[in-house]
């Protein structure tokens, strides 16, 4: 289809609209990740919709010392990528079209929840992202705006701030977008050696391996609920050889419902090997996390929560997460 590259504001207002309108909020660089969300928004906005992508690499959301000047920049690429993906629109401004005054004094904060993680690591990120975010809505006006949960604590912000601030749109999460070796999809990736992105596979694997381990203690705790803790069935289990198996579900039943100091370590010793690789990784944090607040969750814990890391690779920050439910022990 043919994608329409628009520059100013005032060329998206101008544009007739009869359906919905999806937007999908990018720094450019894109990749397959981008385009589910793009083809995502396509089947959201319906044949008679539109769908927008957004291309711009917001300079709020940088801080000193990091990639500004050497975040990618591929605005031809990016329109095939998005075209190909269903976009009718790639909206594209400049700086100043964003912030016609230059760098804007009022500004959205994030609050506690910007704090924590990703904004203990990059104080004042996430309100560079959320002023630009509140612009971009105002900007292109979007009925439904789409983002990766790759992002998780952003996404989360994003939904709170929407939610507080009384934005008239629909905020979609879509599921994180993986490489055949797990590798969780970014535009950062192309920064990688060889050597260097067979250590970042640590990330996905510490987090795989933290999912099993919380998969394998939600068995035990069905299997305990389905066997009767009676002195007269342990005997039977013992004699058919299954007496361990009963005592392990009933030990797990009555521990905490979620164990998730287990995950924890499960996860961290995925991320402790990859620290003795070559060249090694280096973690920023580790994290299971409410997906309200981003504080973290004790072993009581029963919900979805976020299993989130964030590590650097040589020059390059890589961030992953995965999203695990605890149930409560019957």
């Amino acid at each position: 289809m043919t994608t329409t590259l628009l520059r100013t504001a005032a060329e998206l207002h101008a544009r007739v609209r009869t359906g919905r309108r999806a937007v999908v909020m990018t720094m450019g660089a894109l990749h397959e990740g981008h385009a589910t969300l793009i083809r995502t928004a396509r089947r959201i906005a319906g044949p008679d919709g539109e769908v927008v992508v957004t291309v711009f690499v917001n300079p709020l959301q940088f801080g000193a010392g990091e990639d500004l000047d050497r975040y990618p920049r591929t605005l031809d690429a990016d329109l095939e990528v998005a075209g190909r993906a269903g976009a009718d629109v790639v909206f594209a401004p400049a700086v100043d079209e964003v912030y016609p005054g230059g760098e804007p004094q009022v500004r959205i904060t994030a609050g506690p929840m910007g704090e924590r993680l990703e904004g203990a690591s990059r104080p004042g990120h996430f309100d560079g992202m959320l002023t630009v975010v509140a612009k971009l809505l105002h900007l292109t006006r979007p009925d439904v705006a789409l983002y990766g949960q790759k992002d998780a604590q952003q996404l989360a912000l994003i939904r709170r701030m929407v939610r507080d601030l009384n934005f008239y749109v629909e905020i979609v999460g879509v599921p994180t977008v993986r490489e055949e070796d797990g590798l969780a999809l970014s535009s950062r990736n192309r920064y990688l050696s060889p050597k260097e992105r067979r250590t970042a596979l640590a990330l996905s694997q510490a987090l795989f391996a933290g999912a099993d381990r919380h998969a394998a203690q939600e068995a035990l705790r069905a299997r305990a609920r389905e066997v009767p803790a009676t002195r007269a069935r342990a005997e039977a289990l013992s004699a058919i050889g299954e007496s361990r198996a009963a005592a392990d579900a009933h030990a797990v039943a009555k521990a905490a419902p979620g164990s998730a100091a287990a995950v924890r370590a499960a996860a961290r010793l995925v991320l402790d090997e990859g620290a003795r690789l070559t060249p090694p990784l280096e973690l920023d944090y580790l994290a299971l996390v409410d997906p309200d607040d981003f504080t973290e969750i004790g072993d009581d814990f029963t919900g979805e929560a976020v299993l989130a890391v964030a590590a650097r690779v040589g020059a390059t920050r890589l961030i992953d997460n995965i999203t695990l439910t605890f149930g409560a022990a019957s």
